[in-house]
């Protein structure tokens, strides 16, 4: 079954440690940055009185991975959606696709790569959980199957309709994710994208590319009678200048003269 993460905003004090355990585990070098980048994968973005963490959504059907010319970027079986980085050839294609911004480049480096969260593969593949979740006692950031985490997210819900928003941000939005939010009550998106519901981003754009063929066939029979039409007038034109040739300009002249 995929899995996820279930972060509560409500419930998140702002202390960092999801933040700090993940460059721990995932070796991150230098200096962390207040958004996103190549050498931070996860950051706290602070909200009026509410903090929401920012990272890799792992839609459940990924852009990133659909436009990727060499399969570098996967839907993983676990649900995290995976990079490799021997497949990669730069094209940064996946940063343009991806509905929620977050796949960074390595500018800097002499071999480039792309950079973003992959819930913790060596971590989840040998039975733990994601070091996030794990480094959160607020219990703001939970690890485990998709389809649990959002029974305990409705749970929460409905035990304390007062808190929370009636929406799972990230049950719905780009055809579903593997990261999941839980909202306080009346506010809206807390910082989070607005992208489309429903439909995956890679479904919506099959729905365009489904109608090429029979809109090649209309706009080539088009043109092929603009074609026909255009050599038609030529051919008259031309059989016109030769009569006109052949028997003087005047127009009223006898041939038998």
């Amino acid at each position: 079954m995929s899995k996820g993460l279930l972060i509560d905003t409500t419930r998140c004090i702002g202390c960092g440690a999801c933040s700090d355990e993940c460059r721990v585990s995932n070796n991150l070098q230098g200096e962390a940055t207040p958004d996103i980048s190549a050498n931070t994968f996860t950051v706290l973005m602070e909200q009026g009185d509410h903090y929401v963490r920012k990272l890799c959504m792992h839609c459940e059907d990924p852009s990133c991975a659909s436009v990727c010319p060499v399969a570098a970027l996967k839907k993983s079986p676990t649900g995290a959606v995976t990079y490799d980085t021997e497949r990669c050839i730069g094209c940064r294609y996946c940063m343009i696709a991806c509905p929620f911004d977050i796949p960074r480049y390595e500018w800097s480096s002499n071999t480039p790569y792309v950079r973003k969260c992959e819930m913790c593969p060596s971590r989840v593949n040998n039975g733990q959980e994601t070091a996030c979740a794990e480094a959160c006692y607020e219990g703001a950031t939970v690890f485990g199957e998709r389809e649990e985490l959002l029974e305990e997210a409705r749970r929460r819900q409905q035990e304390d309709p007062d808190t929370y928003a009636d929406h799972i941000y990230g049950e719905d939005e780009a055809g579903g994710t593997s990261t999941l939010y839980l909202l306080p009550k009346d506010v809206e998106q807390l910082g989070l994208k607005a992208v489309t519901e429903g439909a995956a981003y890679p479904q919506l754009t099959w729905n365009v590319l489904s109608k090429i063929p029979s809109l090649a066939l209309v706009l080539g029979t088009a043109l092929g009678g603009v074609w026909w039409i255009t050599g038609r007038r030529e051919e008259v034109s031309r059989a016109e200048e030769t009569e006109n040739n052949r028997f003087g300009s005047g127009g009223d002249t006898d041939p038998q003269a």
